[in-house]
């Protein structure tokens, strides 16, 4: 396991990231040649309160199984890593899991997730399955997977490293990468561009609030949509108009 100190987000940054949309923030990211930040094949199991999940990445690594070594007895171990990563995750991060895109098995279970929302964990994100996904989707919990699956982890999947290099969804997450997800899914943002993508993004939305009320209005997108000069001066004054 790759120990380090807890990412540091701003509670400025985070409450900004917390009210944009990720469909903005893939922009925002294309914008600096990023396009493969969108974590695919997964989607939102709860529905908890308080906005976007966000949260620097805590990940956890799986290799195939080999039948040897994943016996259920392997849990009597408290340093197994799927246990131990349930244990280590930092407060306000969010545990990623990479399992390969693995459908048939889960990746965890309610009492795994129960343990991280105690701890003050941000959130779960697995590019598998989960079991008890019932009950897991009713928690006021940020849950972000491949659906539902109940057998265990153990049958093809061998927890192996914590908190290194992943991939999950087809996308790379580093240690510290911000997560956000919203009723869509899922994006990664690079660290360091974390504080001026939430920053651009909110600025982005608000010009976006204003041609979508000028497109309701009955404009056309010609100007409009990307704004021209015209426009960017009629938004300026709408947005002192309104404190923005």
């Amino acid at each position: 396991m790759t120990t380090q100190p807890p990412v540091s987000l701003s509670d400025a940054a985070r409450e900004l990231l917390r009210h944009v949309s990720v469909a903005t923030l893939c922009t925002q990211l294309f914008k600096r040649g990023f396009r493969n930040v969108y974590l695919q094949g997964i989607g939102r199991l709860t529905k908890p309160s308080g906005g976007n999940l966000v949260g620097p990445a805590f990940t956890m690594r799986n290799i195939p199984a080999r039948e040897d070594l994943d016996q259920i007895s392997a849990f009597d171990d408290p340093n197994h890593p799927q246990r131990k990563g349930i244990e280590s995750v930092p407060e306000g991060h969010v545990l990623v899991i990479d399992c390969r895109g693995e459908k048939r098995v889960a990746s965890g279970g309610q009492i795994l997730t129960t343990r991280l929302k105690v701890r003050g964990a941000a959130g779960l994100v697995s590019d598998g399955p989960v079991r008890d996904s019932g009950p897991i989707s009713q928690m006021d919990f940020p849950v972000y997977c491949a659906g539902g699956s109940a057998p265990l982890n153990l049958i093809h999947h061998h927890a192996i490293d914590l908190n290194v290099p992943i991939g999950c969804g087809g996308v790379p997450v580093y240690p510290g990468d911000v997560i956000v997800g919203d009723d869509e899914g899922v994006v990664v943002i690079p660290q360091h561009l974390a504080e001026e993508v939430a920053r651009d993004a909110t600025e982005q939305e608000k010009m976006e609030a204003f041609v979508l009320e000028r497109i309701e209005g009955g404009a056309k997108l010609a100007g409009t949509y990307p704004p021209n000069a015209d426009t960017k001066a009629a938004f300026e004054v709408w947005r002192k108009a309104r404190g923005i």
